[in-house]
Order: structure tokens, then C-alpha cells, then sequence
């Protein structure tokens, strides 16, 4: 069952639990801002949904809260960071603000990250580098979860891909992973019993389904375009790690700890007018968003947007009305908000 909830409790709540598994208010304040900002733009699977496990790992000692960014090696516009096993959230939100501050001198700026851990929703960075008004591009290697296409069983990470456009009437970001539906979404529909709207992986006896908790069970997630999105994401894997000198995903799956621990991370920030002016870029940009928004719908009364356009609409649906959540994982976070940290990661189950 789905609940309402004021943007401001939501986030209140998430960070008393934060605090409770051992985080000081300033990261307390920041990765409560950000779940919940994920959750409030339509993206709960990576946000109020991850804090029980995000608790659980801290617990574990696969994210430590004191491991922060310390730079390896700079050449240029490229920086190198091990992220000490710190909280996914901040290390990403620094090495963003790094390579914007790289672009500001070089015209681009890359950072790449190694031993981090997960950083949630991946299009936090990628909008946050499009709100600075610079193009971004980012992407994570993860543990294997996904298998390669010909193969029954998981045998590469679905690495999560994001690119923004910093268009001034509404950033253009998408933020994607390699498989056709990441597993944080297939909860959200298990949760809320409901089939996926395409089939999104296969059952334990090899048929195709929408049924994510059978996909959930098999762990065989269906990659985004077959044999593409497989191939991209090995690349993505490969890339990850050369960039940044660190784990690939077989790498992590040496390790067991699962959910991005000691992965790699690449934060790419571009200057939007480095060989056009802010006039000509952005009416180009106009003309081919609203071509394409143009496009003719397939179904009467139905609209063809561009990736993140309808985020805003959402977002401010979520403040006005209050924020989607799940009734049990919203009872979970309010119990550790409250103290209770043996509570299980249901969302993940």
C-alpha cells in the first residue's frame, strides 16, 4: 500500500535513522536530502527504499562513514580518488563538484573513483552537474547481477549510465541502467503487487516475465536491447575500472559483499559553450527537445517526452501532495528512526 507523506517528514524521518546507524548531522543532513529528493522525483527504489539496507551495510562495516575521497593521482584534467569504502552519496557528490571545478579551468574535467561504494541514484550527480549549468556524464561498476545475453546465470553488474544536458528550460538527463529494469525497481512493483508494463527478465525455468518476483528469485534481469545492453555493460565494467585503476566487477564478485562495495566510478563535466556561444547552444537545444516532444503519440491523448522532463512535474506533485512511499518500508525506516536497527531490508527482499 501506497502512502502520501510531507516531503519534510520523509526527510526528518530518514535522517533520525541515519543518525541512529552512526552518521554525523552534516552526512545525515545531505543523504537525507538526497533519498528523499529521489524518492519526491519518482525514484523511491533508490531512495526511502535503500536506507534500510544503506543501515545494514554501515552495520556491516562495507560502508564506513569516516572513509572519505583522498586523491591518488592528477594529470591535468583528470584526477584519480580511492573512496575508502565511504558513504556512496558524499564521495559521488564530491568527485561531481571536483570535475565541474576541473571544467572550469580545462574546459572538461574527469574524475575517476575506485573503492567507493553505492551512490544510490545515479542521476543526482548527473542533474547536479546540469544545474551548475555544465553538460555531465557519469556511470558505476557494479558486482554481477545481470547475465550476459546467451548465458542463464549473472555474470556482469548492470552499471548504471547518466548523461544531462544543462538545457535552461529544463535539464535533459537520462539515467539508465543495462538492464531493462534495475533490481531497486523491481521491488517497487513487487511491493506494490503489481507486473511490470514489459517483460523485464526471466523465471527460474528460462521464460520471459513480468512478474518481478520471480525475476528476482531466477536473477536473471533481462539487459537493456539483449545482447546491447549486455555488451555496453561489460564495456561500462572494463571502462570503469581501467579509468579509475580499481575493481572490476568480477573483481567484486571475488569479494561477496555485494551491492557496489569497493566499486569504480567516472564523473565527466563538460562546458556546454566552449565552441558556441550560450545563445546559439541553447535555441539548438530548444528546437530538437521540442521536435521531439512534437513526436506523435501512439495512443490518443498519451505525450512523447524527452529522459527527465517529466521529473519536474513530478517532483512538484510529490511537494504539493506529499511524497510516494511504501507503507511497510516506510514503517521499517520509521522503526530504525526510532532506534530499532535489526530491522530487515524488506524492500530488498
Amino acid at each position: 500500500m501506497s502512502l502520501k507523506i510531507p516531503y519534510e517528514t520523509v526527510k526528518e524521518t530518514i535522517k533520525k535513522a541515519l543518525l541512529n546507524a552512526g552518521l554525523t548531522m552534516e552526512q545525515a543532513e545531505v543523504c537525507s536530502t538526497i533519498h528523499t529528493q529521489s524518492s519526491a522525483d519518482g525514484v523511491e527504489s533508490h531512495g526511502l527504499n535503500r536506507v534500510p539496507r544503506f543501515v545494514e551495510y554501515v552495520q556491516k562495516g562495507w560502508v564506513d562513514p569516516k572513509g572519505k575521497p583522498e586523491l591518488i593521482g592528477a594529470r591535468g584534467a583528470v584526477e584519480n580518488y580511492d573512496g575508502h569504502l565511504g558513504i556512496g552519496i558524499t564521495n559521488a557528490m564530491f568527485c561531481a563538484d571536483r570535475a565541474m571545478e576541473l571544467a572550469k579551468e580545462h574546459g572538461i574535467g574527469c574524475v575517476a573513483l575506485r573503492n567507493t561504494t553505492h551512490w544510490m541514484r545515479g542521476g543526482t550527480y548527473a542533474w547536479r552537474m546540469a544545474e551548475a549549468g555544465f553538460m555531465g556524464m557519469s556511470w558505476i561498476n557494479t558486482e554481477s547481477c545481470m547475465p550476459l545475453w546467451g548465458s542463464d546465470e549473472p555474470g556482469v553488474g548492470n552499471n548504471p549510465f547518466c548523461i544531462a544536458i544543462p538545457r535552461e528550460d529544463g535539464p535533459i538527463v537520462l539515467d539508465m541502467a543495462m538492464s531493462q529494469y534495475a533490481y531497486g525497481k523491481l521491488g517497487v512493483y513487487r511491493l506494490a503487487d503489481k507486473k511490470l508494463p514489459f517483460p523485464g527478465g526471466f523465471d527460474k525455468d528460462g521464460n520471459l516475465t513480468d512478474d518481478p518476483g520471480a525475476i528476482e528469485e531466477s536473477r536473471r534481469i533481462l539487459p537493456t536491447g539483449y545482447w546491447k545492453g549486455s555488451g555496453m555493460a561489460i564495456a561500462l565494467d572494463l571502462a570503469a575500472a581501467l579509468m579509475a585503476n580499481g575493481k572490476s566487477g568480477f573483481d567484486m564478485d571475488e569479494e561477496g559483499r555485494g551491492s557496489c562495495t569497493g566499486c569504480c566510478q567516472i564523473f565527466i563535466a563538460y562546458d556546454p559553450y566552449l565552441f558556441g556561444t550560450k545563445e546559439e547552444i541553447q535555441e539548438m537545444l530548444n528546437r530538437r527537445v521540442a521536435a521531439a516532444d512534437a513526436s506523435h503519440p501512439e495512443r490518443e491523448g498519451g505525450q512523447v517526452t524527452c529522459p527527465g522532463e517529466r521529473t519536474i512535474t513530478t517532483r512538484e506533485r510529490s511537494m504539493k501532495d506529499g511524497v510516494s512511499v511504501d507503507e511497510t518500508v516506510w514503517s521499517q525506516v520509521v522503526a530504525i528512526s526510532e532506534g530499532d536497527l535489526n530491522t530487515k531490508d524488506i524492500a530488498s527482499k
